[in-house]
């Protein structure tokens, strides 16, 4: 999963802005050991804070637009899998329109717990994706492995 940034150059510096994520940007700057971060650096710790709490935690993130892909102005930034492949299930229930609670009774999970650790930092068996494909034959789990 790859989302796409817009780097500027202004006078204070480079920074950069994610199109598919409103207000996820960056800067190049000092990390908190006071070393010199580098954007690249910068634009991948934004984007999985931005996707692993969003500021709407009601709504789920969008995906990535593959159109972005023919634009090569355009920095490139890759989600660790795990993190892609919950985002990608946020995104596959929300737009079914179910609570997680209905999602956990799809997919036969034995809790609401177990279902919501799905969602937080997934590591599921080859059963479980087995299954969430069965249930959601859209997911898209090409996009949540690249």
């Amino acid at each position: 999963m790859t989302y796409h940034f817009r780097v500027h150059e202004d006078p204070d510096g480079r920074w950069a802005e994610c199109l598919e994520l409103e207000g996820c940007v960056t800067q190049e700057g000092i990390s908190q050991d006071g070393k010199t971060q580098s954007l690249r650096v910068a634009m991948t710790e934004a984007l999985e804070l931005y996707l692993d709490d969003p500021p709407d935690s009601s709504r789920a993130c969008p995906l990535p637009d593959a159109r972005l892909d023919e634009d090569a102005t355009l920095a490139r930034v890759s989600v660790n899998p795990e993190l892609a492949f919950a985002v990608a299930l946020r995104r596959t229930r929300a737009d079914r329109r179910l609570t997680q609670a209905a999602a956990a009774r799809e997919l036969g999970f034995p809790s609401l717990w177990s279902y919501q650790r799905l969602e937080a930092r997934p590591n599921p068996s080859l059963k479980t994706i087995r299954r969430i494909l069965e249930v959601f034959p859209e997911f898209p789990v090409e996009l949540a492995l690249r």
